[in-house]
C-alpha cells in the first residue's frame, strides 16, 4: 500500500494520477471530508491532519511507502516531521520526500526548512529517497498567465537568471518508481529541467506558442516585496519569496544535468511542450469572446 499525502496539490495530484495508472494498491490522503470525496475513481481516500498524529496513525495503517509533501509555511518541519514519527511507528518501510532545490547548501528561505525535514527523514530508521525539484512550469501558469492575461506582462526583480524549469509529472514519475523500488533508497537527486532559461525568454516563448506579445518586467526587489504585501501576502511569505529569489538570481537555479532524463529513462517535459498544451491560459478571455 502506498500513501500520497498533499494528494489535492500540485505535485501530490499528480503523484497520485502515477501511481494510479501503475496499478499499485494506494490511498490519497486529504485535509478535509470535501477534499476526500473528490478522489479519482478507484483511490481509497482518508482524511487526516499532519498535526494531528491520532489521524496520521489512522492514515498509515497497513501502508509500506510513503509519498511525502507539505505547502510551504513556516510549521513544515513540525508537521512533516510528525509524519516521519508516525511513519516510523507505523513500520513504513519507506519515505519519498518531496524537498526543495538548495536545500543542501542554502540557510534561508524554503529550502533550509526541508533541510531540517531531510535531516529527521535520515535519522530515522526508514529508508528513504529525497527529491529536490527546480521551480515548476505550473509556476508559470500560477504566477504569470493571471498577469499576462491581465496586462500582457509579468513581473519580477529575476534579472537575467536562469531557472531550470520542470514539469510536476515529471516529478511525479520519479516519484512514483522511488515509491515502489529500492533502487534509489538513501539517494538525494536534486531534479533539473531540459533548459535554462531567463524570464524574458520565458516571455518570448509564451508570446510563440499563445500567439500574444507578452512581455516579461524586471522591477527592483523592494518594488517586488511592497506589491506582494499590498495584495495581502504574509510578511513571512513575502520575506521568503525573496529570500528564494536571491538564491535563484545567484546562479544557482540554472543547472543542466541530465539527472531527470536518467531517472525517467526518457527525456523531460520541455517548456515547449508545456506552453503548446496550455496556450490558451495566456490569451485574455475578453478578446477571445
Amino acid at each position: 500500500m502506498i500513501l500520497i499525502t498533499g494528494a489535492s496539490g500540485t505535485v501530490g495530484k499528480a503523484v497520485l494520477a502515477e501511481v494510479a495508472r501503475s496499478g499499485e494498491k494506494h490511498r490519497a490522503m486529504y485535509r478535509s471530508k470535501e477534499e476526500a470525496a473528490k478522489a479519482p475513481a478507484g483511490t481509497e481516500a482518508v482524511v487526516a491532519d499532519f498535526s494531528d498524529k491520532a489521524s496520521l496513525v489512522r492514515a498509515l495503517r497497513g501502508v509500506e511507502s510513503v509519498y511525502l509533501v507539505c505547502s510551504p509555511i513556516p510549521e513544515l518541519v513540525q508537521l512533516e516531521g510528525n509524519a516521519i514519527e508516525a511513519s516510523e511507528a507505523a513500520g513504513v518501510r519507506r519515505i519519498v520526500l518531496n524537498s526543495a532545490l538548495g536545500a543542501g547548501d542554502y540557510r534561508k528561505s524554503f529550502p533550509s526548512w526541508h533541510r531540517r525535514v531531510e535531516d529527521k527523514l535520515k535519522a530515522a530508521k526508514i529508508a528513504h529517497c529525497i527529491l529536490r525539484p527546480n521551480s515548476f512550469l505550473q509556476n508559470v501558469l500560477t504566477y504569470y498567465a493571471p498577469s499576462i492575461r491581465a496586462q500582457g506582462a509579468f513581473y519580477g526583480a529575476m534579472g537575467n537568471a536562469r531557472t531550470s524549469y520542470l514539469d510536476v509529472r515529471d516529478i511525479a514519475a520519479v516519484a512514483a518508481k522511488a515509491l515502489r523500488s529500492s533502487e534509489n533508497d538513501g539517494k538525494t537527486f536534486e531534479l533539473n529541467g531540459p533548459e535554462a532559461l531567463t524570464c524574458a525568454e520565458v516571455a518570448e516563448r509564451i508570446s510563440r506558442h499563445a500567439g500574444i506579445a507578452a512581455r516579461y518586467v524586471d522591477i527592483p526587489a523592494e518594488a517586488q516585496r511592497k506589491a506582494m504585501m499590498d495584495q495581502g501576502m504574509p510578511e513571512w511569505q513575502v520575506t521568503a519569496l525573496l529570500d528564494l529569489q536571491e538564491y535563484y538570481t545567484g546562479g544557482r537555479g540554472g543547472a543542466l544535468d541530465g539527472v531527470l532524463q536518467g531517472l525517467l529513462g526518457r527525456p523531460p517535459i520541455t517548456i515547449d511542450r508545456f506552453l503548446k498544451e496550455f496556450a490558451g491560459e495566456f490569451r485574455s478571455h475578453t478578446a477571445s469572446a
